[in-house]
């Protein structure tokens, strides 16, 4: 399950994705189980949602995006209402994102910090992920086409949440899989147990791995960093499924939040 809480980001667990939740600036947390369940924060609203499957969160209202009329302030002119609506949008306080220093799909080791100078969009992902990971890999490659020239600018980077599955073999195969790696700036990061899980800590992300062969539950979140390395917006990515339990977006959407993660990219490097 995923909870979204007041404050801009996501708490909870479910599987394969990040939620927001509250304390460090509001950062976001996971929950366990296959319903996902949504708070989610716009200003003074709040919309509740429970949806369910098993490995990813579906932190999305069920209301039709086209039915809502609630926008923040501090989201740019660029993103329209719907748009905020669908990605569940919201500004950050401009704190600095937490630290931290580890080990890439490429065997470089790094520290957030050596990205400064580019807009970074951050999420938190399972290598072994079947459900919502490779839809929002797919809107991360997309993206970043949709950036042109401006994609210089901009590195996409994820964090994994798979205690089990941790090499750095781990996260170079899920990244030639989904065509990651055709993103120069792209880093996959993975270290030792400790590490990762204070880096979870840190962002609010909440994850459960009952064991080794158990769904990976997290909270689902993207973060946009500017290039001063302030936490400036955040993002829930979202998943339908079948009756049968297979993970889907309409490819208009995948389009849309492609769209959305580009020009708030673009808007932090202009």
């Amino acid at each position: 399950m995923i909870l979204k809480l007041p404050g801009g980001r996501p708490s909870g667990r479910a599987s394969d994705q990040p939620a927001a939740g509250t304390g460090h600036s509001g950062r976001p947390k996971r929950s366990t189980t296959r319903l996902w369940l949504l708070v989610l924060a716009a200003t003074t609203a709040v919309v509740a949602v429970a949806a369910g499957t098993a490995s990813y969160l579906l932190a999305r209202p069920q209301t039709p995006v086209a039915t809502q009329t609630l926008r923040p302030s501090g989201v740019p002119a660029s993103i329209s209402t719907k748009l905020v609506n669908l990605m569940a949008l919201s500004p950050l306080p401009h704190a600095a994102a937490p630290a931290f220093t580890l080990t890439d799909q490429t065997g470089h080791r790094l520290a957030l910090s050596s990205l400064r100078g580019k807009a970074v969009v951050l999420e938190f992902m399972d290598p072994h992920c079947t459900d919502i990971c490779p839809i929002v890999s797919q809107e991360f490659v997309d993206a970043y086409r949709e950036l042109g020239p401006a994609a210089s600018k901009v590195a996409f980077v994820a964090v994994n949440v798979n205690q089990y599955h941790a090499s750095v073999a781990d996260m170079a195969t899920y990244s030639r899989a989904h065509q990651l790696n055709t993103i120069p700036s792209w880093h996959f990061f993975t270290g030792p147990t400790p590490g990762l899980r204070a880096v979870w800590r840190a962002y609010n992300i909440e994850v459960s791995a009952p064991n080794p062969n158990a769904d990976i539950l997290h909270t689902s979140a993207v973060y946009f960093i500017d290039r001063q390395g302030r936490e400036r917006y955040l993002a829930s990515p979202m998943v339908d499924h079948t009756r049968t339990g297979t993970s889907y977006l309409p490819i208009r959407q995948i389009h849309e939040w492609s769209h959305g993660i580009a020009v708030l990219a673009r808007s932090l490097v202009s």
